[in-house]
């Protein structure tokens, strides 16, 4: 019925009581308070599960930085992006998706897992020290029901079997009738040194980000570079780098030479790439020559310069229309097809009279005529033209304070200026290009090339090398070695006295023959020890030495 109330309840002594009483006074658990959820928050953060879950996150969080362009490596790419696709860039950009490795997440998770490596290694560690200097335990009482075992009778004694059990390289302890033996420690000992690893190339890695820097630089031939942050054309420096941080060296650009192979079915395709470098290692040093190639970067204490790309820099002089000379040099041009290394170039010339010009120009290395045009048909600079497919007259927009690329002509600014020239006939080296209603002329001049370069200290890089060279080993004895155990017990044989005394036959006979019994059990699941167990039972037996 309902509003009945509850029925009352008996303690142990069978004495009624209030069941709201019983309640209230039943046990509770205990609240963990605060050094309660520290501490378990610590055993799970060093765990082993903790540890192997953000080692993958680890990995899994790296993949955006070989899916996405990264700022400071592609930032051109990174732009296009946002040209492309403004919504979905700017979701991405809110993730740091361009910026994964500076990302805040990836900063916890790279964290994590250092403080959960140290705290599953520093105590797994402390254990292994403490088993080395254990001795191995003595045999258990029934040698014939471990899954390795053999008997056998012989005259061996306990220093013979432990001898004999030493020259197989086991840890050995006797007693006054067993020897008990050992090997296969280095299995603990490869997995801490992959783990240990595992932290010093988090620590190579947190170094690099720190106190390492890496900037660009494009140089022409016969120009030089000194190693400055003003002279970078992009500086990235760590958050521990100065300005006086930097090796202080220096180096011209003698000659760079690109081969290709000249005829065949791989018509085009590089050989070999090399510049010719004069190195000054620090101010007052001696001048030195170095040949840079691609994979073999120039080294000055620690600081590498790699060849990372190249591309043709011809040589234009422009005259304005009052006769003055606005513009002599080379002008580094973009690599538009690859293949034949057409290139496009970009020359903007603001101190022009009376009218500032801007000039696209083709760069075309090995000119042909084909169709009713001109193309390259080699990357080699054999007969080299550049086209002026557009000359214009006006202001650059080099005042407005908008920022500008070199490599090209600013949109807004090219729809206000006037046109002068629309694809003009390809010039030859040394021959003139007169611009329209007297506002000047170009001329080509020669051909140079340019070199990229990028230019890295990175003082985690030795250490990270080693960390992963010790991983790799760790990781290898850790697979391949087997913890194992051996056991002799030297019984009397059936018929011997306790004592150790032997029938008068025996006695003539001059010798002392036991029963032995041999146990072995394997502590590496999975592996295979009766080969092994068969080979060390047949020393035992016949006295036989098998040092392998």
């Amino acid at each position: 019925m309902s509003g009945t109330s509850p029925e009352p309840v008996s303690d142990q002594a069978g004495v009624a009581v209030d069941p709201a009483l019983a309640e209230k006074s039943a046990p509770r658990p205990a609240k963990l308070g605060p050094v309660g959820w520290a501490r378990w928050f610590w055993r799970t953060l060093t765990s082993m599960k903790t540890a192997l879950i953000l080692l993958f996150l680890f990995a899994l969080g790296s993949v955006p930085g070989s899916i996405w362009p990264q700022r400071g490596v592609s930032d051109g790419k990174v732009a296009q992006y946002f040209s492309d696709d403004p919504q979905l860039a700017e979701w991405l950009d809110r993730f740091w998706l361009f910026d994964v490795f500076r990302a805040p997440w990836f900063a916890a998770i790279y964290l994590l897992l250092f403080v959960s490596l140290v705290g599953c290694v520093l105590p797994r560690t402390a254990a292994h020290l403490r088993e080395l200097r254990r001795k191995p335990p003595a045999p258990p009482r029934n040698l014939v029901r471990l899954p390795q075992n053999a008997s056998f009778d012989g005259d061996l004694t306990v220093e013979e079997a432990a001898a004999r059990l030493r020259a197989k390289r086991f840890r050995v302890t006797t007693g006054p009738d067993w020897v008990a033996a050992e090997k296969g420690y280095l299995r603990e000992t490869g997995n801490l040194v992959f783990h240990v690893a595992l932290l010093g190339l988090l620590v190579a890695v947190g170094m690099g980000t720190l106190f390492g820097y890496r900037g660009n630089v494009l140089v022409v031939e016969g120009d030089g570079f000194a190693n400055t942050v003003a002279a970078y054309d992009r500086y990235m420096p760590g958050q521990q780098v100065s300005a006086e941080s930097l090796e202080p060296f220096s180096f011209t650009v003698d000659d760079f030479q690109a081969t290709y192979i000249a005829r065949g079915e791989r018509q085009g395709q590089p050989l070999d790439f090399g510049a010719k470098l004069k190195v000054t290692d620090a101010p007052g040093a001696r001048e030195r020559d170095y040949e840079l190639k691609v994979n073999e970067p120039l080294d000055v204490n620690g600081t590498l310069t790699y060849l990372i790309d190249h591309g043709y820099a011809p040589t234009f002089k422009i005259t304005d229309g009052k006769g003055q000379v606005a513009f002599d040099g080379p002008v580094p041009c973009l690599v538009a097809q690859p293949a034949t290394f057409t290139s496009e170039c970009v020359i903007k010339v603001p101190d022009a009279q009376p009218q500032q010009l801007g000039l696209l120009v083709a760069f075309l290395p090995t000119t042909v005529p084909m169709n009713g045009q001109w193309v390259s048909v080699f990357p080699g600079a054999a007969n080299p033209t550049a086209q002026v497919y557009g000359a214009f007259a006006g202001d650059l927009g080099l005042k407005s304070g908008r920022p500008q690329s070199v490599y090209e002509l600013d949109p807004a600014s090219l729809k206000k200026m006037k046109p002068l020239v629309m694809k003009a006939d390809p010039l030859a080296v040394g021959k003139k290009l007169d611009l329209p209603n007297g506002t000047g002329s170009i001329e080509f001049t020669g051909v140079k090339e340019w070199i990229a370069l990028q230019i890295t200290y990175d003082p985690g890089r030795v250490p990270a090398f080693v960390s992963a060279a010790l991983a790799v080993l760790g990781l290898v004895l850790s697979l391949t070695v087997r913890r194992r155990r051996v056991w002799v017990r030297l019984k009397p044989r059936a018929g011997q006295e306790p004592d150790g005394a032997t029938p008068q036959t025996e006695e003539r006979d001059g010798h002392d023959r036991r029963h032995i019994e041999v146990g072995g059990l394997t502590r590496t699941e999975g592996s295979d020890f009766s080969e092994e167990f068969d080979e060390i039972v047949s020393a035992l037996n016949t006295g036989e030495k098998d040092d392998r």
